[in-house]
């Protein structure tokens, strides 16, 4: 039997000899690849082991396929697909998650292929049709226009060497399609001339992940901070109970309490602003190991300043293509930066619903802005449910943080080879922040709103008021009024006016809560 794809009437033919009675009933077209001696059930773009029998076998249920070769040998692609013999094997290799690489990365490896092209062009390499021809091609799979054909699953080969590949068919097949099959386009010479798996693929995440934190993530964070210092104002003079260890502590304004929120988002951003730098750095231009075999001495830097453009952002030609191939300290540490932002967002959640609580057996200081029904059984239960997401996602940041740092270590020799797994995780931390930070800012933190005659209720009767007796009167009286405050269950001031060891003037200026939130008035 000779290799290759057959029709329905080989199928029918051959049914015997696969042993597999519903042969004719599922239309199975077959295919003979390799000495492998099992039955494949080939529905769309997934594979599930059928049967073990005395061939190898294809179904192509009703689809038409088109036989593709690569240095491998034949292979059967789908009649419409875009891409190639290689990517075909990879989808039968990586049916692993359902996921692809997605939209993010997609766009910034048909961006290097763009720029590759004019290079090339420019370099003398490439003609000009054929430069024009994979620049059209790469700017439609950039808009997007041709993400169904882009089905390699994220769990792939560790170079992301199956979604270049795949990236390179689909420019170079859609790029004859646009030239009308002339000149030739070729998907390793001319679409992956000068490239290799292993500096497009790095370069792509960076290029990706950039795009996430200054296009979505540092604006939304810049938002919620200018929200959070909005608030700082609105509540500098209401003035509440501090807490330490979750006991009562001194006073503190509420728009205090704001203020290191804002400044805790503030310093995040910094923190993941500061990380841009290694991201910056490219590694197109080192092809295979970092050495630039295969490539022209200027076609890293050249490729570079257009990316620059197109993204408008500053990009740089990787300083070291040893260290830009073999590691991935930058996306380590842009992922650090992403977990120490989830921390912070968690406290600043948690605080917010612990201070929300109630509305009156809790804390019930704050009142958050009631956005859904909190439960299906109390009725008109409202949870604090925004805050409760963004927790979650900054959760899931931290886990994927976790995944990145062992990733980050897998860069033996010349390649790491977990990039693929370090470009999901970092992109999807950057996505969910992104999008979870602006729904915390919009539906929560903008609408807080301070329930101060409950607030006002309470301040005075806090045992922590004892503090500012204690340069006057010491220590150990202090706490003798505190702990009689305590087991009489009356305020601070009422036991020290009876105990008549301040005047009534001295004692009202000492107790004032909003004096103690002011350390430099207790001096005077």
């Amino acid at each position: 039997m000779s290799s290759g794809v057959f029709d329905l009437r080989d199928a029918e033919s051959y049914s015997t000899s696969v042993e597999h009675p519903d042969a004719r009933k599922h239309h199975w077209a077959l295919c003979i690849i390799g000495r492998s001696r099992k039955l494949v059930k080939f529905a769309g773009l997934r594979t599930v082991i059928v049967k073990e029998t005395t061939l190898e076998a294809i179904l192509v249920s009703k689809k038409r396929y088109r036989t593709e070769r690569d240095s491998m040998g034949p292979m059967p692609v789908p009649e419409d697909a875009l891409y190639g013999a290689q990517t075909a094997r990879a989808v039968l290799n990586f049916p692993i998650s359902g996921h692809g690489i997605g939209r993010e990365m997609i766009k910034a490896l048909a961006a290097i292929k763009a720029a590759a092209a004019e290079v090339n062009h420019d370099l003398g390499k490439l003609d000009q049709a054929q430069a024009q021809a994979i620049i059209a091609a790469a700017e439609e799979v950039a808009a997007g226009d041709l993400d169904d054909h882009f089905p390699v699953d994220i769990f792939q080969t560790g170079s992301g060497t199956s979604s270049n590949m795949n990236t390179n068919e689909v420019i170079a097949r859609r790029a004859l399609q646009l030239s009308h099959d002339s000149p030739p386009i070729h998907p390793n010479d001319h679409v992956n001339m000068g490239q290799s798996s292993n500096d497009v693929f790095p370069t792509a995440i960076h290029l990706a992940a950039i795009q996430g934190i200054e296009g979505m993530l540092v604006p939304a964070l810049n938002h919620l901070h200018s929200t959070l210092l909005g608030k700082t104002k609105q509540f500098d003079s209401i003035v509440t109970t501090g807490r330490t260890h979750l006991q009562d502590a001194t006073p503190i304004r509420l728009g205090q309490v704001f203020s290191g929120y804002a400044r805790q988002i503030e310093f995040a951003t910094d923190h993941i602003e500061a990380n841009l730098g290694g991201l910056r750095e490219l590694a197109i231009g080192g092809t295979a190991t970092g050495t630039g075999i295969n490539t022209h001495p200027e076609f890293g830097a050249r490729v570079t300043a257009l990316l620059s453009t197109r993204y408008n952002t500053r990009l740089v030609e990787a300083v070291n293509h040893f260290e830009a191939q073999s590691a991935r300290d930058a996306a380590v540490r842009a992922s650090g930066s992403m977990k120490a932002l989830a921390a912070a967002l968690i406290k600043i959640s948690n605080d917010l619903r612990w201070l929300a609580s109630g509305p009156r057996l809790g804390l019930g200081e704050l009142e958050l802005p009631a956005v859904q029904p909190g439960s299906s059984i109390m009725p008109a239960k409202v949870n604090p449910v925004i805050a409760e997401a963004l927790i979650q996602v900054a959760v899931q940041v931290m886990a994927n943080d976790t995944a990145i740092s062992i990733a980050g270590m897998y860069g033996n020799f010349q390649l790491n080879t977990m990039m693929p797994l370090i470009a999901r995780n970092l992109l999807e931390q950057i996505n969910l922040l992104g999008r979870a930070v602006p729904l915390f800012n919009d539906r929560l933190v903008a609408g807080i709103e301070a329930r101060t005659d409950h607030i006002a209720a309470n301040i005075d009767r806090s045992l922590a008021l004892a503090t500012a007796l204690a340069p006057v009167i010491g220590y150990e009286r202090a706490a003798a009024i505190a702990k009689q405050a305590q087991e009489e269950n009356r305020t601070i001031a009422e036991i020290a006016r009876s105990e008549g060891i301040l005047d009534e003037d001295q004692l009202l200026q000492l107790l004032d809560p909003m004096r103690q939130t002011k350390p430099e008035s207790t001096e005077e």
